[in-house]
């Protein structure tokens, strides 16, 4: 059930080599993966949506 998974924002940043700056930048043009804010104000991304992502934007390099 990896698509289940659901990686901290810190992970993403990581995996996907950007800054939290950056990142937010991104998220506001609507670019950025999606994510889930939970109830404690935290962010998690599933690692489905993540991988969705990455699948985009190898198609359009």
């Amino acid at each position: 059930m990896a698509g289940t998974e659901k990686l901290k924002l810190r992970e993403v940043l990581e995996e996907i080599d950007m800054s939290r700056a950056a990142f937010y930048r991104l998220r506001a043009r609507g670019k950025a993966p999606k994510l889930i804010k939970l109830p404690n104000g935290q962010l998690r991304c599933r690692r489905s949506d993540l991988d969705a992502w990455w699948a985009k934007h190898e198609m359009s390099a």
